[in-house]
């Protein structure tokens, strides 16, 4: 049973009990990420993610790490396009202690000088990795050129030139003005005691600020991007204008991706590895945020077999359009993905993860037996005419990353 505690400042806590469970899963959700940064900020989002982590008014980042380790504690965060969280997971027994350190983090980080120039030497070797992954790099470009001209078009990470201009007083600004209550969830998943939840909302009714962050609408648009890189392989990543996360064929749209690209029985993998040999990988995946989204294919390959490969996956998202799955596969891949979305809620992570998701994207959390109806109401026609929808290939983009033809080679292949 779900429990939801709005607190007079905004804050709103969630929590689930997981009877039999002895760990509680604690995640702190803001929604504020890479697309709510000005231009000249780009990348503020994830700095403050590491930063916090390097000590607070009270406590040194030694004395952070020793605490959580005396504990049993795993402690991470993550910042997306659109939210960031900090989260840790410990014993029942624990959770005061864990959850009194996070919400120090979370509040009164220091963001010290001397700190802040050794980790931005960090991130700036985090985004030189990323250039060292061509499939990082196409997917990445291929974002970047879709969303041109708005904040979601933005990397992650920032830039160099952004995160060089920041000092302390940006990161304590920044927080004070974009990490607001009213966008701020504590999701508790696991075994926990009520007086735990009143010490969580005590530590949490001292948030101040008002008002809450808003989107930059972003509209999609088709683009062709080459970049030239003395690799074996072209990575090759293809781009449609997909659905947004609150849409209603989210779950239409899961399924279609599972059907084409989600695994070794999909149709991307059955035609173009197992039947022609022409990858070794190949996949699609799914991009969604508040008010757009994006369908992907990735593959990577030689230059040789590009021009085929791209035929025959044109092929595949036409013919799904035109004909929709067979109940064969449909039923198959609509288990497949009830069974991995219960397998997730098995863990005290995977529940707090669902949890602040869902409260911070929809305003409540769905029963599972209400998603998996979800899922079980979707029908053949209903992915063949998303599919109808979606694989436009005159809105269709690619990135190629290797050693690659021009763009025009790539938009002839595109359009057929």
């Amino acid at each position: 049973m779900f429990d939801r505690i709005v607190l007079p400042n905004g804050v709103r806590i969630v929590t689930e009990p997981i009877p039999g469970m002895r760990s509680t899963a604690i995640g702190i959700w803001v929604m504020n990420g890479s697309r709510h940064e000005p231009d000249e900020l780009s990348g503020i989002s994830h700095f403050i993610e590491h930063m916090v982590f390097k000590g607070t008014e009270k406590r040194s980042a030694q004395h952070i790490a020793i605490a959580m380790d005396a504990i049993g504690g795993q402690v991470n965060a993550f910042t997306t396009k659109e939210c960031t969280c900090f989260y840790l997971k410990t014993l029942d027994k624990h959770a005061k202690t864990g959850v009194e350190i996070l919400a120090d983090m979370f509040l009164h980080s220091q963001f010290s000088e001397r700190d802040m120039e050794l980790e931005r030497g960090v991130v700036l070797e985090e985004i030189d990795m990323y250039e060292d992954s061509p499939e990082d790099v196409a997917t990445e470009k291929i974002f970047e050129a879709c969303y041109e001209g708005s904040s979601l078009g933005r990397p992650i990470l920032g830039r160099e030139e952004t995160l060089l201009g920041m000092n302390s007083e940006t990161l304590h600004n920044y927080m004070s003005e974009y990490y607001r209550p009213k966008d701020t969830v504590v999701a508790i998943a696991g075994s926990y005691t009520q007086d735990d939840i009143a010490f969580i909302c005590d530590l949490f009714s001292a948030m101040k600020g008002e008002g809450k962050n808003v989107i930059e609408p972003a509209q999609y648009q088709p683009r062709v991007i080459t970049r030239p890189k003395e690799i074996e392989q072209n990575h090759l990543c293809l781009a449609f204008p997909g659905v947004s996360i609150q849409a209603e064929e989210r779950y239409t749209n899961a399924l279609m991706g599972a059907i084409l690209g989600g695994g070794m029985a999909s149709r991307l993998f059955q035609t173009i590895r197992e039947k022609n040999g022409l990858c070794y990988s190949i996949y699609s995946f799914n991009t969604s945020h508040e008010d757009t989204g994006i369908f992907g294919i990735y593959t990577a390959l030689g230059k040789e077999t590009e021009e085929k490969a791209l035929q025959l996956i044109r092929e595949e998202c036409l013919r799904l359009a035109e004909d929709g799955p067979d109940r064969a596969e449909l039923s198959r891949c609509r288990e497949q993905a009830k069974t991995n979305m219960l397998l997730g809620m098995e863990s005290t992570s995977g529940r707090m993860n669902q949890l602040g998701r869902s409260e911070m994207f929809f305003g409540k959390t769905l029963e599972l037996e209400e998603v998996m109806a979800l899922y079980d109401a979707v029908t053949a026609e209903d992915i063949a005419q998303l599919a109808r929808r979606i694989f436009d290939f005159d809105q269709a983009s690619i990135c190629a990353v290797g050693q690659v033809n021009d763009a025009e080679y790539y938009t002839k292949l595109l359009r057929g």
